[in-house]
């Protein structure tokens, strides 16, 4: 993506948005633990029609670090996103993977009237599970939330590797480039204290029932059986959407079968245009 990175001002903190294109505005909201260069390719597909932000959220790539051992809650990286949302002239088709999901969701509600649709991956919004049935798939998510045990650089690699594992699989942090886990270790702290936040959120699905743009949720049939749960309760839950599962997929699917999900978000984005 060909792009200007422009610095949205948030107190002692900022925001860095990378921006191209011309047309209706879409955001694109990375997942925790990478940056705004997982929707690079997206980025430039859109870009010939559509005027395309792409943050890194705080601690990201060209946004304000996070110092490690300093709390964060996920309405810190909520309330950055409203104030980009605020600079522009007209809604926005907002699009997430996993915690950029939520986010999303969480935009969709504090700002409905900023948001023309939505597309999301798998967003991880656990508050859904809220029944009894699903006590199951919450005790799933701690194995997730133990204590983060910062070495002297500030990165902790037994609980990354609990993280990355849960998400895609026994074995998968080891089976990681070395430059890979280099840039997992350099944003841990952050990535735990989001993890933290959304364990404890509890955005029921009555709540997320009021959004009312177009919704399509994304999903594979490899990810984490609990993930699987929220976008069937998310479908179920939200008036306006619609649901796509792809079965050679798992929760990184944006990354590892880029062209297929952005395929998706396209004609999602396109078929909910502004009037």
């Amino acid at each position: 993506m060909s792009a200007v990175v422009r610095r949205i001002a948030l107190g002692d903190q900022w925001l860095g948005v990378h921006e191209s294109g011309r047309g209706e505005p879409v955001v694109l909201v990375h997942s925790g633990g990478f940056s705004a260069r997982q929707w690079r390719k997206l980025g430039d597909a859109l870009s010939a029609t559509h005027h395309v932000l792409a943050p890194d959220l705080l601690g990201y790539g060209a946004s304000s670090k996070w110092p490690v051992g300093a709390p964060f809650h996920s309405r810190q990286d909520l309330a950055a996103l409203e104030a980009l949302l605020d600079t522009l002239p007209a809604p926005a088709h907002c699009v997430g993977h996993s915690y950029g999901g939520l986010l999303a969701l969480k935009l969709a509600l504090s700002h409905p009237a900023r948001v023309q649709s939505l597309a999301l991956f798998e967003p991880v919004a656990f508050g859904v599970l809220d029944e009894p049935s699903d006590a199951d798939a919450r005790a799933s998510l701690l194995l997730v939330q133990e204590p983060y045990r910062a070495d002297a650089p500030g990165s902790d690699d037994a609980w990354l590797g609990a993280f990355v594992d849960w998400w895609n699989g026994p074995g998968a942090w080891n089976g990681l480039a070395e430059e890979a886990k280099a840039s997992f270790r350099a944003v841990g702290w952050k990535v735990y204290q989001e993890v933290r936040s959304i364990g404890a959120d509890r955005t029921t699905r009555a709540d997320f029932g009021a959004i009312v743009a177009p919704t399509l949720l994304l999903g594979g049939e490899r990810s984490p059986s609990t993930e699987r749960r929220v976008v069937a309760k998310l479908a179920a839950a939200l008036p306006r959407a619609k649901i796509e599962v792809f079965a050679e997929m798992g929760h990184m699917g944006p990354i590892t079968h880029a062209a297929t999900v952005n395929a998706a978000i396209i004609a999602h984005i396109r078929e909910n245009a502004a009037s």
